[in-house]
């Protein structure tokens, strides 16, 4: 009991911590993407406004980086200390992407310095926007390497187990395993989809206080453009990502789905609940949805989740994860999708109140929908932590302090969001957009 109660602390500390680490690493790795395309698009263009919008966000971006550091450096530190049998018997085969991990971000952090201390420094300005391609590519790749890993946890191979002890160790077979492909797409889609949204969050709830200035406009039409064509390739991906599950995770597949017999023709279950027989009650079926999401056609065989040992199966509120992840994508994907609609006919209604609202919403809901998706693919793997190979329960450390850690770090992060709100808060209200554009002139 001893044991299983430090297993149990032992998760809520590391889900304490990825939850609030995916805030600020989903911003790391999409608010460069953003901050280039404005810079890019400004310079094309001669736009003040989009030039000056790329150097406010790479402000505040620098915030959020040095938050991030600090909740990745802890996770690193939990790695070892919470779970010292999953390092022992896993740890020499993750650490190659861990250490390109490493590297990733020395090259974001030097590059992001550099960037930062040159503006206005170069006669041609493209050559400062070149600095910023080495901070998208070293932010995405850090997104890159951490996702190996997890996928690896998911799909691992690339070794030999002999005696408890993993030999024969292949490192890049190890690191592209077939989880890699779709999590490393889905994670870089996402980062993108929600760094947008929340970006255009901000520019959709100046405008609802009522300020009417171009920039602000021009901002809310860069982000909600781009939020549309990554939430379009992250729903694509997500496609992909259900075959894989099909081939390689039936079991996380058909408990998300609450799918417990092996059968062709399947639909696919939205929300309901499951009575004490195991049977579906008030959810919406779409008829052939999950056959056609496992291999694109209606009679494809989905294996049910009877199929496994009941001590391997997910828990089936991972049912729950899922859709509402699901529906808040298809969401979002609307919202952008109609804003567009409305700039190439009405374009009358683009400042509408209430979609000025929903749009402010917008960045709280894709940053619910990233935490929802992490839940669900940690969850779901469940009862392993190297799928296959150890439960999560036989990885955990028998220290007896895991508890009082769970309240010191549930103690630091709440000081870190808070912090970090009162700084981004103060540095923008302080100097606004429009006191810096009445200094330049515009």
């Amino acid at each position: 009991m001893f044991e299983n109660n430090m297993a149990m602390y032992s998760r809520y500390l590391t889900e304490l911590t990825l939850a609030f680490h995916i805030i600020f690493a989903t911003i790391g790795v999409g608010v460069p993407m953003m901050i280039a395309l404005a810079q890019w698009i400004g310079l094309k263009k001669k736009d003040p406004h989009l030039l000056l919008l790329a150097r406010r966000w790479a402000r505040g971006f620098v915030i959020t980086v040095a938050v991030g550091v600090v909740t990745g450096t802890a996770i690193g530190l939990q790695l070892s200390l919470l779970w010292p049998n999953f390092m022992e018997l896993a740890g020499q085969v993750i650490s190659l992407p861990l250490f390109m991990e490493t590297f990733a971000f020395f090259i974001e952090a030097i590059f992001l310095g550099i960037y930062l201390y040159t503006w206005d420094r170069f006669k041609n300005p493209y050559r400062h926007l070149l600095l910023l391609i080495p901070v998208v590519i070293g932010s995405s790749m850090s997104a890159v390497f951490i996702t190996i890993v997890n996928a690896f946890m998911n799909a691992p191979q690339g070794f030999e187990l002999s005696n408890g002890v993993i030999t024969a160790i292949d490192p890049l077979k190890a690191m592209f395993n077939p989880a890699t492909p779709t999590k490393v797409a889905h994670v870089l889609s996402s980062a993108y989809m929600t760094s947008a949204f929340i970006l255009a969050s901000i520019a959709a709830f100046r405008i609802l206080k009522g300020s009417k200035h171009a920039y602000h406009k021009k901002a809310l039409h860069l982000t909600l453009g781009a939020a549309f064509i990554f939430s379009i390739t992250t729903a694509l991906i997500g496609d992909f990502s259900g075959k894989y599950l099909a081939e390689y995770q039936p079991e996380k597949l058909a408990a998300a789905e609450w799918h417990f017999e092996t059968d062709t023709e399947v639909p696919l279950v939205l929300f309901g609940y499951l009575n004490d027989d195991k049977e579906v009650k008030n959810a919406i079926s779409i008829p052939y949805g999950l056959s056609i999401l496992s291999n694109n056609l209606p009679s494809t065989e989905v294996i049910g989740l009877n199929e496994f040992p009941v001590d391997e199966q997910p828990p089936l509120y991972i049912h729950y994860l899922f859709d509402l992840m699901v529906t808040i994508g298809m969401g979002l994907t609307f919202l952008s999708t109609l804003y567009l609609v409305l700039v190439k006919w009405k374009q009358q209604w683009i400042y509408k109140k209430w979609l000025m609202i929903t749009t402010s919403l917008s960045g709280i809901a894709a940053v619910l929908a990233i935490e929802l998706g992490w839940i669900f693919a940690e969850v779901g793997r469940q009862p392993w932590i190297l799928r296959g190979y150890m439960k999560t329960i036989d990885g955990a450390t028998a220290s007896p302090h895991v508890d009082v850690l769970l309240v010191v770090f549930a103690v630091l992060y709440l000081a870190l969001g808070i912090g970090s709100i009162i700084v981004l808060r103060k540095m923008f209200k302080q100097n606004t957009a429009e006191t810096e554009l009445k200094e330049l002139g515009l």
